[in-house]
């Protein structure tokens, strides 16, 4: 009787282990950590820790501001902000949705075509934040509606897209 249940033992064990063996980028959830979404209300508690007896840290006030998820535990996700700032918030807080922040400071151009020697149809201040329309695979400049304008800006100055990420 020892050995079988030894040997089940054992044998759970290693379905487990094989199972919990995900890549270093998978998260709880399997979808890839880090990876930018946005958040979905104007006002999101940010804890110290994933839970709800951990203290508000302070409130998130936009909705649609890009943050990256770094970290998964149940039903919690730590995110980063624009400015590096780390903080714990429940996933029903957060959407799918991509948006992007303006980092570039003043006034920046917003192109009709993906290419600086374009019609300027626009001028964006910095920190304000618009929708991923589409950004192209080898190129440096991301479609983004801004409220009711939409144009090309360039990817690098902006908060919520990878560098060489592809969004269709």
């Amino acid at each position: 009787m020892r050995i079988i249940f030894g040997a089940v033992a054992a044998l759970l064990f290693s379905v487990s282990m094989a199972l919990a063996q995900v890549t270093p980028d998978d998260g709880e959830t399997g979808l890839a950590i880090p990876r930018f979404v946005s958040l979905r209300s104007n006002h999101i508690n940010a804890r110290s820790g994933p839970g709800a007896r951990y203290p508000i840290e302070w409130v998130y006030m936009q909705k649609s501001a890009p943050v990256e998820i770094i970290a998964e535990f149940e039903l919690w996700r730590k995110i980063r902000d624009w400015q590096g700032s780390e903080s714990w918030v429940h996933k029903s807080m957060l959407s799918g949705k991509r948006y992007v922040r303006v980092t570039s400071p003043g006034e920046n151009n917003l192109y009709a075509k993906d290419d600086y020697k374009a019609k300027v149809i626009a001028r964006v201040e910095d920190e304000v934040v618009g929708e991923v329309d589409k950004c192209p695979a080898n190129n440096s400049f991301c479609r983004i509606r801004f409220g009711t304008v939409t144009g090309w800006f360039p990817r690098a100055s902006l908060y919520g897209i990878y560098s060489g990420e592809i969004i269709d």
